[in-house]
């Protein structure tokens, strides 16, 4: 958000007016929270900047704060400062992983005012798996002390690849019957099913949307919305980023630019089945794989061969917390796989920060990355970068889903449509 400004300057000296929606993104981005900036940013009269103004606190979208500095050179009274109100609806955000799922409240400005974790097992099917997110949700509003018409959009992290056009994975290796499978539209349903909202009619509600309207469904790469959560709490200044999950499989999610980068369909970071030379047969049907070898599943079958009672990754996790030395072992194993690969990334991506997460993320397994990656990168891709593991740990993938709905719903061209439709 910090380039806005000069993309709102640059727009003016083409002879557009800045909307409702860029002077909201200004205001959120930090960049003009005043009157006088706005008019300064954007070239607009002092007239048509209150217009536009008036829109967003008709909305709720905007609140006044307290007094900031003094516009004019010549003094005078202090300038009102304007705020987004981050309190005017909420998000709702789930995190889906092979065996678990977790769901949240989480506000506009990031933070989860309610959470639950349960067993959730992806096998189960879509349609099972979605009816319990929808029940989770409706109880966890009520335990946030939230309306349901709070809500202005959900936002949910799936370990597959997806088509952010559709909602929809395509083809996920560990996700059977879910390929093609419309995600936005059955989870709407469950939770306006337990959450009691009616299919049709109905008023506006806090969260911008009337009551019978469809509540957006975003749907993303889990490995995506961990890496954007991060970023965008951690490390908001850096520009190529990049995170890795090693759990039950392998994925990697980057943001590049303040942005989720996705390639062409949904397909980028799917690190986990590039071929590493073995002949373990991988989830994905193919011969090789990466996650085939270097996995939390991988590395759970190793120890169930020896004796070990283990099964997913989460297992494997368990054991590494309780100090096991053969899984410790293997993990550090798994770690220098996985840095041979991630040299290559490094390579290719050069990112600032490169961020070691889920169940795996523990210091045997960063050891053994580092051992590689440093060995195999040329020094130049690694001279200023940062090996790390996660600051939000299993949150990471709600915040991210949170944040995603947020920057979707309150985009300059999505503001103008959402007011419009709310009648100011």
């Amino acid at each position: 958000m910090a380039g806005t400004a000069g993309r709102v300057a640059k727009a003016m000296r083409a002879g557009h007016q800045a909307s409702a929606g860029e002077l909201l993104d200004l205001v959120r981005s930090g960049r003009a929270t005043t009157r006088g900036a706005l008019q300064q940013a954007t070239g607009l009269s002092r007239a048509t900047v209150g217009q536009r103004l008036d829109r967003l606190f008709r909305a709720g979208w905007l609140r006044e704060g307290a007094g900031g500095p003094v516009d004019s050179p010549q003094g005078g009274r202090p300038s009102i400062t304007l705020e987004f109100d981050d309190e005017h609806a909420v998000v709702l955000a789930a995190d889906l992983d092979t065996r678990h799922g977790r769901a949240a409240v989480v506000s506009l400005s990031g933070e989860i005012q309610a959470e639950h974790h349960g067993s959730l097992r992806i096998e189960d099917g879509p349609d099972a798996v979605l009816g319990e997110l929808g029940r989770w949700f409706a109880e966890l509003l009520e335990k946030a002390g939230q309306r349901a018409d709070a809500v202005c959009g959900i936002g949910i992290a799936v370990p597959g690849p997806v088509d952010t056009d559709t909602g929809k994975v395509v083809q996920p290796p560990i996700m059977p019957g879910w390929d093609g499978y419309d995600i936005r539209g059955r989870l709407g349903r469950a939770f306006a099913e337990h959450a009691g909202i009616k299919s049709s009619g109905g008023a506006t509600g806090a969260g911008g949307t009337r009551s019978g309207a469809r509540i957006p469904v975003l749907v993303d790469n889990d490995a995506n919305l961990m890496a954007y959560g991060e970023q965008r709490t951690g490390y908001p200044d850096c520009s190529a980023f990049a995170l890795v999950k090693v759990s039950t499989g392998i994925g990697a999610g980057m943001v590049v630019g303040g942005s989720i980068y996705r390639g062409v369909d949904g397909g980028a970071g799917d690190i986990g089945h590039i071929r590493v030379g073995a002949d373990a047969l991988c989830r994905c049907g193919s011969y090789g794989c990466l996650a085939a070898v270097a996995s939390g599943g991988a590395v759970a079958r190793r120890l169930a061969e020896s004796g070990v009672p283990a099964t997913s990754g989460s297992d494997v996790r368990d054991l590494l917390t309780a100090g096991h030395p053969e899984a410790m072992a293997l993990a550090r194993e798994a770690g220098r796989q996985v840095g041979d690969v991630l040299a290559t990334v490094v390579t290719l991506l050069n990112p600032g920060v490169l961020m070691i997460a889920g169940d795996l993320a523990g210091t045997p397994f960063l050891t053994g990355v580092r051992e590689l990656l440093y060995q195999r990168a040329l020094p130049r891709s690694t001279a200023h970068l940062d090996v790390v593991t996660s600051r939000l740990g299993e949150r990471a993938g709600l915040v991210g889903a949170g944040a995603l709905v947020v920057e979707y719903l309150y985009a300059p061209e999505r503001v103008e449509e959402r007011l419009a439709a709310l009648g100011v």
